[in-house]
């Protein structure tokens, strides 16, 4: 074809005569695969474009868009050389996002799509035939045909092999894109067009730029792999595949971070697995998913409320209910008092009949753990029978109990003050015996200050117990800034990063809007930007391939070079991740300035 095609092609574009015009569309496309011209790339990126803005729009799927990506993708796969002539090497990536754009939302096109033959090529792509950067745009197209019934039959035809590349792809991809782009330092060792399309429409890119872009494309195409593994997982299909072992440990480790916030990632997979009864019994076998779980009920996470799900769907099933419940006590009696959360009111109420169940039919003696059993029983007299008594108690007497606490704790606060932990540990102890459970908010400052002992004395178990039961009765949830502050440094001391970051950034929204709601800029205490700068770099999306590239050097220069980017500031390239993350998770006022 002639080297102005494409400019012919954008003049049909705006052809005034409909006829005229979609004739135009429907000829170029259906020869587009033979152009052998550096503007083909030209013409794909703007139906990219096309796609991209106006996805609903069925015109040009109508003339055979389709059928053109699915000629090129293949073309570029198997003619190597055609693929490297040119600018032919963007075409893949271009062609399987254009698919994925037009069937996100339309089960119509989504049918069209699939009429016209576009999951083999997508297939190879997600094969690995070219680049992980292809994989991420086939995976999302491919996700996009699995959510509807009336192309999933269609996808179900590769199940096994489609549920293991998905699964294969979601525990490496992290190590592959370090090890090929990120981990990769000279820039001009990079392959030229995985710089161009991470860094489309910003303007020239810089390394800081196309690492921070390669984690949030890297983060999706993780989080597409998951939604692809739902799609069967939901129906009941490919669990045994699924719920391996190996990729349940794996799936504990697979989190959106800051740079894909809006994502449940592996946990969202893991509570459609514990909607059956196979996916539950193998979870309630992985004790380290529901320690897992148990962690993640207990932060302040956005998905807190689908590990406290999951568990309780393993502690309602009688087969999976003893497993769970020697690990799960300990987390969820700290809950009991938990309100509304991620839209589900009496979660607290929801969790103590769950747990106590037992104790209800006289059944507790089928537990064998002693410490779960003493756990579940000082629940059930501190829950249960204390709440009767309480009704008896008229609100003079409960008020001359309220006033006594405020003495003791009073008393415990000067201990505190003098340096005599034990005692001010005991005192607050003393004042939660005493304290009516209708007052929350002086039951809130007890458990906090003896959470605040318990880190002093270096037990953090205790601690984040505590805090926990103080953020569960805050007005909202987890809205107690220094409990917040205390469970995070007390998870810091279990090396639990992802839930002292969260508790982190949580608790430095909470101080903003607490204490500066009228200021444009705020500042953030330094002692908090320590541990967001140190729990930013612990949860980093590649911090483990990090580590693992380091372990692997030999040259004491090279594990130098690699540990410079291990600085306990907070990277500015991370500070967007942190902003974004801030501002979903509470009203930032102003902007932020980091002291």
């Amino acid at each position: 074809m002639p080297k102005d095609q494409p400019n012919c092609f954008f003049c049909t574009m705006k052809e005034s005569d409909i006829l005229v015009r979609r004739a135009g569309i429907t000829n170029y496309l259906r020869n587009m695969h033979q152009i052998d011209d550096q503007e083909l790339v030209l013409v794909l990126s703007g139906l990219w474009s096309i796609a991209m803005t106006e996805p609903e729009d069925g015109e040009l799927p109508s003339l055979g868009i389709f059928e053109c990506m699915a000629s090129l993708i293949e073309k570029c796969v198997n003619d190597v050389e055609w693929l490297l002539s040119n600018q032919n090497i963007y075409i893949p990536y271009y062609a399987a996002h254009i698919i994925g754009s037009y069937t996100i939302n339309n089960v119509d096109l989504a049918v069209k799509a699939v009429d016209a033959g576009v999951i083999p090529p997508l297939l190879e792509l997600l094969r690995g035939k070219m680049s992980w950067i292809e994989q991420r745009v086939a995976v999302r197209a491919l996700g996009h045909l699995a959510s509807y019934e009336k192309t999933f039959k269609a996808i179900a035809m590769h199940e096994e092999e489609v549920v293991r590349l998905a699964m294969h792809l979601a525990s490496t991809c992290v190590e592959t894109v370090y090890d090929m782009f990120v981990g990769v330092k000279d820039r001009s060792k990079r392959l030229r067009y995985h710089c161009d399309l991470l860094t489309r429409g910003v303007g020239l890119g810089d390394l800081e730029i196309e690492n921070r872009k390669a984690e949030e494309w890297t983060s999706q195409l993780q989080c597409w792999c998951l939604h692809l593994l739902n799609c069967f997982a939901i129906k009941g299909r490919s669990l045994d595949l699924i719920c391996k072992p190996e990729f349940l440990k794996d799936l504990c480790e697979m989190w959106g971070g800051l740079s894909n916030c809006t994502s449940p990632s592996g946990v969202g997979l893991i509570r459609i697995l514990c909607y059956s009864k196979v996916g539950r019994r193998r979870i309630s076998e992985a004790k380290q998913v529901i320690e897992n779980l148990c962690n993640l009920s207990r932060s302040s996470d956005d998905w807190q409320y689908i590990g406290i799900d999951c568990l309780l769907l393993l502690l309602k099933d009688p087969e999976t209910r003893y497993k769970t419940i020697e690990v799960a006590t300990s987390y969820l009696i700290d809950l009991i008092e938990l309100r509304d959360i991620g839209g589900r009111s009496n979660v607290g109420e929801t969790i103590k009949r769950t747990l106590l169940g037992d104790f209800q039919f006289r059944n507790s003696k089928i537990i064998k753990n002693c410490e779960v059993q003493r756990a579940l029983e000082g629940t059930w007299n501190f829950h249960i029978r204390k709440r009767t008594t309480e009704k008896t108690v008229s609100d003079e007497k409960a008020e001359e109990q309220r006033i006594l606490v405020a003495l003791i704790k009073q008393e415990g606060n000067h201990s505190f003050g003098l340096g005599r932990i034990q005692e001010a540990l005991e005192k607050y102890t003393e004042g939660l015996e005493l304290c009516p459970l209708r007052f929350k908010k002086e039951r809130t400052v007890l458990y906090s200050n003896r959470a605040q002992c318990y880190l002093l004395i270096r037990e953090p178990d205790a601690a984040i117990s505590d805090s926990t039961r103080a953020l569960c009765l805050s007005t909202p949830p987890n809205s107690h800034c220094k409990s917040l502050w205390r469970r995070s440094q007390a998870y810091d001391m279990k090396g639990l990063a992802k839930e002292s970051l969260m508790d982190c950034i949580m608790f430095v929204n909470c101080s903003i809007k607490s204490d500066q709601p009228t200021k444009q800029h705020v500042k953030i205490p330094y002692y908090a930007v320590r541990m967001i700068s140190k729990q930013m770099d612990s949860t980093w999306l590649f911090k483990a391939a990090q580590l693992k590239m380091i372990s692997k050097c030999t040259k004491t220069q090279e594990v130098q070079s690699l540990e410079d980017d291990d600085d306990i500031r907070i990277h500015q390239e991370k500070l967007p991740s942190l902003r974004i993350c801030m501002q979903k998770k509470g009203v930032m006022a102003g902007s932020i300035k980091l002291s």
